[in-house]
């Protein structure tokens, strides 16, 4: 069945019929479908449009076909091009054609489809800030097993600084705040009220959109009935989101892909998040991890897929924007899923203290220390590094690490340098000097941590 064809002789082709159906995915929508259809009969019954006995009759239907379509089955042998006319057929043979057409008055499915996408997106994002919540637990859960471990902090993939391994996590605990953050502004413009606004021009009908709008729990309504029937930049705020949520995964997934590999051997993964190789015995592949940076790619692609689609649309609806919702539910299901992927794998880490640690030292990952002691001294910074770089060329030349100089040895090499600068030779007592807020100090880290317990707290209510 269609919900259009007075004004033509024929029907469609076979091909476009089937070119031009979306049943096979926007069937995903069908529970938001049928209680934003709900909604609209109740507003539809305010107005007099529907007797109150019609309204119960449409309500109670579709109240009984959302618990229906739970069944895998229910769009068995479905013909139908999309979602809304499954509804509207099986309103049909419960109801009969005169009431069941009734529902769709004063809507469009401009309107209804931007409904049902903003009810379950809606939804999803809830999920998805859940599931981001969990995963930070997970990072400071796994910062208190190892509080006073030090490891190197990078630049240009080469040893730079010594930090805590505290401080190291909580640089991803911040990005996921952020991402929280901006899934909650995404939520935001996602939850308002679209219905109302008709193809393009409006509802013919006085419906009260606010009603209606607070039986579904929208914050308001939308402005514009023109904006509505072309808009889908709250599909593009979610998947940017998505798409930077992504991102910070790909990126601890890289970090820890080489951190658990042998050249470094930082860390260890359960055996529950790795995988084994079916030809070579000794293999242990961190293959949780490559899936989730290998997921990122196919969120950025439906995001910048959306963004394509919609850059040339003349106003308003145009049927291009029929192709947002498979990449939009792709983004969806990658995302939760790799969310929960990570949860998982940060609970089984291990790291190995003992030898990020030995990697500080036999590096000169102390040196910036030493340049700041002989700044905080009275040399100009600039001169200080210079005089450190030359210690550090010397300790290459002679196969020495910091930790091999006595202080001695050091005051010797240069009359700049005192002998309680020796003391920062020590990774441990190095960072010491770096307690700014923000910093990897054992006391602004310790800070750090508390307040993003408590910030933690806040998130998940």
């Amino acid at each position: 069945m269609k919900l259009w064809g007075g004004r033509f002789e024929g029907g469609p082709s076979e091909v476009f019929d089937r070119f031009g159906r979306s049943l096979h995915f926007d069937k995903t929508l069908i529970d938001v479908d049928l209680r934003g259809s709900a909604a609209h009969a109740r507003g539809l019954a305010r107005i007099g449009i529907l007797s109150a006995a019609e309204c119960a009759a449409l309500v109670q239907a579709l109240e009984a076909m959302r618990e229906e379509a739970k069944d895998p089955s229910y769009f068995d042998n479905s013909a139908e091009e999309d979602v809304h006319t499954v509804v509207i057929r099986k309103l049909k043979e419960r109801l009969g054609a005169d009431l069941a057409d009734k529902i769709h008055t004063g809507r469009s499915r401009n309107d209804q489809v931007s409904l049902d996408v903003r009810l379950w997106l809606r939804e999803q994002i809830d999920e998805a800030r859940q599931l981001l919540t969990g995963l930070m637990a997970e990072l400071l859960a796994l910062a208190e097993r190892y509080p006073d471990a030090l490891i190197p902090g990078y630049t240009h993939t080469r040893r730079a600084q010594p930090v805590l391994w505290t401080h190291y996590l909580l640089a991803y605990f911040e990005m996921f705040a952020r991402d929280w953050e901006r899934l909650g502004d995404a939520r935001r413009r996602v939850n308002v009220m679209p219905l109302g606004s008709g193809a393009l021009a409006g509802s013919g009908f006085p419906i009260d959109r606010e009603a209606v709008a607070a039986e579904l729990g929208f914050d308001s309504v939308t402005r514009n009935s023109m904006d509505v029937s072309g808009d889908r930049d709250f599909l593009l705020d979610f998947e940017h989101a998505a798409n930077l949520i992504m991102l910070h995964l790909s990126r601890l997934a890289e970090d820890w892909i080489l951190y658990t590999g042998e050249e470094f051997g930082f860390m260890d993964l359960g055996d529950g998040v790795t995988s084994g190789s079916s030809m070579m015995p000794q293999k242990r592949n961190p293959d949780s991890l490559e899936l989730i940076r290998g997921k990122a790619g196919r969120v950025f692609g439906g995001y910048m897929g959306l963004l394509v689609t919609m850059k040339g649309l003349p106003m308003t609806y145009n049927r291009d924007m029929q192709e947002d919702k498979e990449p939009l539910f792709e983004v969806v299901s990658q995302l939760l899923q790799s969310l929960e992927m990570a949860a998982v794998v940060v609970q089984t880490a291990v790291l190995k203290p003992q030898v990020t640690h030995k990697a500080v030292e036999d590096s000169w990952a102390v040196a910036t220390d030493l340049a700041d002691a002989l700044a905080r001294a009275g040399m100009p910074f600039h001169q200080a590094h210079k005089v450190v770089g030359r210690l550090v060329l010397e300790s290459v030349r002679a196969g020495k690490n910091a930790k091999d100089w006595t202080a001695a040895e050091l005051t010797a090499f240069s009359e700049h340098f005192t002998p309680e600068m020796a003391l920062l030779l020590d990774p441990a007592e190095g960072i010491k000097t770096r307690g700014l807020k923000g910093g990897t100090g054992p006391d602004a880290v310790a800070t750090a941590f508390a307040e993003a317990k408590q910030r933690l707290a806040a998130m998940r209510g």
